[in-house]
């Protein structure tokens, strides 16, 4: 099969609601919810596109492999969401709220993110979680569950 010229080959661009992925339990400090794993580059680039509700007992965590500056935008995202910027021992260090189909980046302030915690906006200070809480699974804390020491 030949390789398709420079000029055929579109970038992908999601076109639709991915399917719910696997859930995982999450307490972030004291509060637990179940949150839907986003750790492939095309489910993270997906995200919470196109989808119509989002409750406050749901939550998408995005899994990077590095740590770094982080900006997530809302293109063809129509719930109002929160994010939390978490580093990579999983501690919560920023958040944001996220207007309704805005394609401005919302940039994390810190270069050292590597997970992201999107909820239905409000939510963090509906539940009373601030900056320094600690993100945990069952399994342990973020690194623990996601970069086991082998």
């Amino acid at each position: 099969m030949p390789v398709p010229s420079p000029e055929t080959i579109k970038p992908w661009e999601p076109a639709e609601a991915q399917p719910k992925l696997p859930t995982i339990k999450l307490f972030v400090g004291t509060v637990e919810l179940a949150a839907e794993q986003c750790q492939t580059e095309r489910q993270i680039q997906t995200g919470m596109m196109f989808r119509k509700t989002m409750t406050d007992d749901d939550a998408m965590l995005f899994v990077h492999r590095k740590p770094s500056a982080r900006s997530y935008w809302m293109k063809n995202v129509s719930v109002p969401l929160s994010i939390g910027y978490i580093d990579p021992t999983g501690r919560l260090l920023e958040i944001h709220d996220m207007e309704p189909f805005r394609t401005n980046g919302v940039f994390s302030l810190s270069q050292n993110i590597q997970y992201a915690l999107e909820v239905p906006q409000g939510w963090f200070g509906r539940k009373g979680v601030r900056p320094g809480a600690m993100v945990m699974t069952e399994q342990g804390t973020l690194p623990q569950t996601y970069f086991p020491k082998r």
